[in-house]
């Protein structure tokens, strides 16, 4: 493989929007205060990307034919005039479970996706298709590495239960339920309500006490950096996993039309004509698309489970 790719695959290595982004990323002495808090690498990326000239609308599309006629050197130039649009993309989703410098990798190699991925001759700007990629390699990230699920698949009913539990006791109280209570409502211990949530949430000391009286525990209030409550992480797992699973039922392509149209991945729902610009493909054919996908999902054996999270 190319050297520099293996770097940029690695981190060591951007397009920008414009030109004013290009000066808040490089040379705004105000950004340069706030990377105080930011890692060394990082900075020293963002100064060196910044140093790389931004391409006009008639090299892009010269570097994208020649990318995708198989030259290494054009698909390297692309990619290295775009890795400015990665963190202008990746700083938006800081203080959601991963550093910088894991949002900057990780959005290089949706970069790297969409070089691979766009056909020039579809008349659609680079920078268009490129977002979607990145976003979406961030977002998977985030989910997959920010808060690592393992639920064994015959715990997940169990846990089914425990959140319909959950969220009956909150509208009932006006609040969230304590695992005492939780574990009266199900009849089961408070033991075993607390490995529901270890097996689905972040390793968090669930048992602590807390108080002087220590009769209440840290799963009762802790909150986690998005303001979620274990009880809502759980949630979050669950309905996540169980999202993965009936989506699997699609191509690749169905997943990421069905994804972006309902805000799965970033949680903003997409229009069919943003969808169709990110595909390059007519809007018509978005519309065919996330029709047959529908179609799929209605079939009883995975109605059923996108029946069980609306309950």
């Amino acid at each position: 493989s190319h050297p520099n790719l293996d770097k940029i695959r690695g981190f060591d290595a951007p397009v920008v929007e414009d030109d004013h982004e290009l000066e808040l990323v490089t040379a705004n002495p105000e950004v340069d205060a706030d990377l105080q808090a930011v890692d060394d690498s990082v900075k020293m990326w963002l100064r060196k990307i910044g140093r790389i000239p931004l391409l006009t609308a008639e090299q892009e599309i010269a570097l994208a034919l020649g990318a995708n006629a198989g030259s290494v050197n054009c698909k390297q130039m692309l990619i290295e005039a775009n890795l400015r649009l990665v963190v202008s993309i990746a700083k938006k989703f800081l203080g959601r479970g991963l550093s910088m410098q894991d949002l900057i990798q990780e959005g290089n190699m949706g970069l790297i996706r969409a070089v691979e991925k766009f056909d020039a001759n579809r008349g659609f700007r680079f920078s268009t298709y490129a977002t979607w990629w990145i976003r979406q390699a961030i977002s998977r990230a985030i989910s997959d590495q920010g808060r690592t699920i393992r639920v064994p698949v015959h715990t997940l009913e169990a846990v089914n239960r425990l959140m319909r539990a959950a969220n009956q006791l909150q509208q009932r109280f006006g609040r969230e339920p304590t695992t005492l209570e939780l574990a009266d409502e199900l009849c089961i211990t408070e033991d075993k309500v607390h490995d529901f949530f270890r097996a689905i949430s972040e390793p968090l000391s669930l048992e602590t006490p807390i108080g002087e009286s220590e009769d209440s525990t840290l799963a009762e209030f802790i909150v986690d950096g998005h303001g979620e409550t274990p009880v809502d992480a759980a949630l979050r797992s669950v309905l996540r996993k169980r999202i993965d699973e009936v989506l699997s039922a699609l191509t690749e392509r169905e997943r990421d039309v069905i994804l972006m149209r309902f805000g799965l991945t970033d949680g903003q729902p997409h229009t069919l004509e943003e969808v169709a610009r990110s595909f390059q493909v007519t809007r018509e054919r978005i519309r065919q698309i996330e029709q047959k996908s529908l179609k799929k999902l209605k079939h009883p054996s995975r109605s059923r489970h996108l029946q069980e999270l609306l309950d």
